[in-house]
């Protein structure tokens, strides 16, 4: 049986067409990127959200939590071999994901719908004092 924290996630399951725009690593903000993610669970413990965009290149998240705190943790990884920690709260419809490393410090949060799900990407390498918007991303429900 999933605990409270993972069962608010419920409604993140199915497939998604993915659109990623105003990304400030692109030649304009008016390129749009298409992809598809797939969301699932994995067992009672975990979601496992994969996407693929057009140029073949993947993510792959796994959200779990930690039974002390009853905290979302999110697992990223993509094929760059990029590996990332990130915390996570989802109330409401509302999520936000941060991580403050390092490398720099980022964020991803948005709205969820039964359909939809906009989100922005925000990133800042003087830890936290300013950011930078990376891109927006799109979730639009298949099935």
């Amino acid at each position: 049986m999933k605990n409270e924290a993972l069962a608010k996630l419920e409604g993140l399951v199915g497939t998604w067409d993915l659109t990623m725009t105003d990304a400030w690593f692109l030649d304009s903000p008016d390129i749009k990127v298409k992809g598809t993610a797939t969301i699932e669970w994995l067992g009672d413990a975990f979601l496992h959200i994969h996407s693929t965009w057009e140029d073949d290149s993947t993510i792959t998240w796994v959200i779990g939590r930690s039974d002390p705190h009853e905290r979302l943790t999110v697992l990223s990884h993509d094929s760059r071999g990029v590996c990332r920690v990130f915390r996570m709260t989802f109330e409401d419809g509302d999520f936000l994901m941060e991580r403050a490393d390092p490398d720099f410090h980022q964020r991803f949060g948005g709205t969820v719908t039964a359909d939809h799900i906009d989100a922005r990407t925000d990133a800042s390498e003087d830890e936290g004092k300013t950011w930078r918007k990376d891109f927006d991303l799109i979730f639009e429900r298949r099935s």
